[in-house]
């Protein structure tokens, strides 16, 4: 676990010191999630749960479940330009966080926006497949978001995977498998982000560990207890949790330590209410504990 303790009093006291003044806005560009464990709506929940008014733009509709994406349609880049002017003219917006864009047309639009910008914390979660491994983003997409989206970007936050296949987006040696991940870092960090998160979920290690890089260095190594299962969302939600906070005013640093609690502890507390993944919960601080049940997709319900 995290040195941090995240309580339900925390969460309850945002509202409390909120309750007479506007909180701050975040804005996500995301693709729809009918389940609600990834993409936009993981996004809208994570924003809310950390006391952020959430914002959206709708890059594109997916087909999926809590097994797996079936199928992605792009929204029209114009549509996706024009959501966000409409927005961004009336709201002021103090984080913006990327997810799954869509196509390159759409990506080289918001980075025209993203240019407009600067000094708002932009945060990447540079999505290439889902969890069950279909494919949602291609090569001239990778290529996009690195010459277009990375050199704008505050942080990014591949999963390990996706730190060596943008670090060598243009190597097809499958060696790259093999690659240390303090050197995919070093690359991902040339590109132009200021700082990289990778996280480690995918490594074969006992604990996941997650790690911060910035300024051509290793900043620091988290440590967490890998839990059983698989998790819906996790990536989106983790994301999400640092523009949330980085919203609220605090450091990345800050902000990344409480995210990753605050992500640990909605997949503790995860739920499966499908056949597929379990899906973080990321209201989890609001129910009473005795309360909390879990559905399977058997339609049983057990006692969490």
């Amino acid at each position: 676990m995290g040195s941090i303790p995240i309580a339900r009093s925390i969460y309850l006291s945002i509202y409390e010191i909120m309750a007479n003044q506007a909180p701050p806005s975040v804005l996500t560009f995301a693709g729809t999630d009918p389940s609600g464990g990834a993409g936009l709506q993981a996004d809208i929940l994570t924003f809310a749960s950390i006391g952020c008014h959430p914002l959206s733009v709708v890059t594109a509709i997916t087909v999926q479940d809590t097994v797996g994406v079936d199928s992605v349609l792009a929204m029209d880049a114009d549509w996706v330009n024009d959501q966000a002017r409409a927005i961004l003219e009336d709201v002021q917006v103090s984080a913006f966080k990327l997810g799954l864009l869509g196509s390159v047309e759409n990506i080289a639009v918001i980075a025209e926006i993203m240019a407009d910008y600067p000094d708002v914390p932009l945060l990447i979660d540079p999505i290439l497949t889902s969890g069950r491994g279909d494919d949602l983003t291609n090569d001239d997409m990778m290529d996009a978001m690195i010459e277009l989206l990375f050199p704008q970007a505050t942080l990014i936050t591949p999963n390990s995977l996706e730190a060596r296949r943008f670090a060598f987006a243009d190597d097809a040696d499958e060696k790259i498998t093999l690659t240390s991940l303090d050197e995919a870092a070093a690359r991902l960090l040339g590109m132009g982000s200021e700082y990289v998160l990778i996280t480690g979920t995918h490594e074969r290690t006992l604990e996941v560990t997650n790690t911060l890089y910035g300024e051509s260095k290793l900043i620091k190594a988290y440590k967490w207890e890998r839990l059983v299962g698989s998790y819906h969302g996790s990536g989106c939600t983790l994301t999400s949790a640092i523009a949330a906070c980085m919203a609220h005013g605090l450091s990345l640093e800050e902000a990344v330590e409480e995210a990753q609690e605050f992500t640990w502890q909605t997949l503790k507390n995860g739920f499966r209410p499908g056949m597929g993944q379990y899906i973080p919960d990321r209201m989890f601080w609001a129910r009473d504990e005795e309360d909390a049940v879990v559905t399977g997709g058997d339609g049983s319900i057990k006692t969490h």
